[in-house]
């Protein structure tokens, strides 16, 4: 069975720009047995090969995220780190190209889940302000990884009205919870992520009353 509330390392707080090029190095390398698999979350690295197991699980969203904002931020890489981008996108794009059928599916199965385990997020949210801003990281990583797998999506020909309607449901919710703020994740990734398009990014839970 899935794990709904399963997410991806909270790097992005602190984020490393070449510890992201390793990861989707890695993520990349196993793309072609990951889109085959059932299961939604793969792994990588044999459990250590990236600081001693903190490797984040598998999935395409998961690299989608981190090759656009490489790509947002290509400017800051040197040499190296441009030819080690361009090597991870001729692998993703030979594994989209020669698999579709097998990466759309899973693109959208992931998409699925994320927006379920939003969903026990907004139950937490109804039951207390202060778990609402404590557990509010892990949506703003959901909610991008969506926001990277619609996108692709409707690049590949498969835009879903069904996933359109969630979406609007699950930023409803989002909205109705939060309040404008500073940039929740690391200044380092800012540029790569404007307010415009990225609002929950620039969003917090507000500050319970010691009561609540």
């Amino acid at each position: 069975m899935t794990d709904t509330r399963k997410v991806d390392g909270m790097s992005e707080t602190s984020y490393a720009l070449d510890r992201d090029l390793r990861e989707a190095e890695a993520m990349a390398n196993g793309l072609i047995p990951y889109v085959h698999e059932d299961r939604l979350y793969g792994s990588v690295g044999s459990g250590g090969l990236f600081g001693g197991g903190s490797m984040p699980s598998l999935t395409i969203g998961a690299l989608l995220m981190r090759l656009r904002r490489l790509h947002a931020l290509e400017a800051t890489l040197n040499d190296a780190q441009r030819a080690k981008l361009a090597q991870i996108d001729a692998k993703h794009d030979e594994t989209r190209r020669e698999w579709t059928l097998h990466y759309t599916e899973k693109l959208e199965q992931e998409a699925k889940s994320r927006l379920k385990a939003m969903n026990a997020f907004f139950e937490e949210c109804e039951d207390s302000l202060r778990i609402c801003r404590n557990n509010y990281q892990p949506e703003t990583l959901r909610r991008t990884i969506i926001h990277d797998i619609d996108e692709v999506l409707t690049e590949l020909g498969e835009h879903s009205e069904d996933l359109d309607r969630a979406l609007r449901t699950a930023d409803n919710k989002l909205r109705r919870y939060t309040e404008a703020s500073d940039f929740v994740w690391a200044k380092a990734l800012e540029p790569a992520y404007p307010r415009d398009e990225y609002w929950w990014l620039y969003a917090m839970p507000p500050k319970p009353d010691d009561n609540t």
